[in-house]
């Protein structure tokens, strides 16, 4: 009687000794009936198709353990970005003071915000030295004070209209480095130019309509000895 294999199968070519059957392979393949399998298909054996990939594959199991080096996997970033919202006390025209950056402590005209949230604003450049610009409405303050915009034809100026061209700077010997050699500033586009006066032109004319509007706008802002910024009314 031949043993029992696995959960209680029998197998058709019991072994005699590990490793060596009691039946050959040619009897085996009469045994096993292959020889009529391949005479009902002309002599060959069928062969099957492969079938498609499922739609959803079987996600693969993960490995038993961690590899020696740590491999950086992309976070997904499920966040959903939301507009910036505008404080109520800034309204296109309002007069701003800026209180950080280069120009601290000047004050601006606020024209309108921009697709990134900043605050498109300028001094005017005429004016006070502030040129058209972005900055973040949390390094402001708003004051009372309203000058009339709705001249001003804003339409082409977005983020892009600020963004800076990438300059392939080559690498300094240790010659050119050593000798300090100052480069050579850039001068401002053309377009830059043209944008600045097609905002401050309409801008400048509202505003010397306006008795004192305009000295207003060039004195900087600056606290001085004894006053309080929390009780200040601007």
């Amino acid at each position: 009687m031949a043993p029992k294999v696995g959960c209680g199968r029998m197998s058709r070519n019991p072994d005699l000794v590990r490793g060596v059957g009691k039946y050959s392979r040619s009897k085996m393949y009469h045994k096993r009936g292959l020889w009529a399998i391949k005479a009902k298909n002309g002599g060959v054996f069928p062969r099957h198709d492969p079938q498609p990939a499922a739609a959803n594959p079987v996600p693969e199991k993960s490995p038993k353990f961690y590899p020696a080096d740590d491999v950086k996997k992309p976070l997904v970033n499920k966040r959903k970005p939301k507009p910036t919202k505008l404080r109520a006390s800034i309204t296109p025209g309002t007069v701003l003071i800026l209180l950080a950056g280069r120009f601290m402590g000047k004050r601006v005209v606020f024209l309108k915000q921009l697709s990134s949230g900043l605050l498109l604003v300028t001094g005017p450049f005429k004016i006070n030295g502030v040129p058209l610009r972005r900055v973040n409405q949390s390094y402001v303050i708003a004051t009372a004070t309203k000058v009339d915009v709705s001249g001003v034809n804003l339409e082409k100026f977005d983020d892009g209209y600020f963004a800076k061209e990438a300059d392939k700077k080559n690498k300094k010997g240790e010659g050119e480095f050593f000798e300090g050699e100052k480069e050579e500033k850039k001068a401002l586009p053309q377009e830059k130019k043209d944008g600045q006066k097609l905002v401050d032109t309409p801008l400048i004319n509202a505003i010397e309509g306006v008795p004192d509007l305009q000295s207003y706008l060039a004195a900087r802002f600056s606290l001085k000895s004894g006053m309080k910024p929390h009780e200040l009314v601007f």
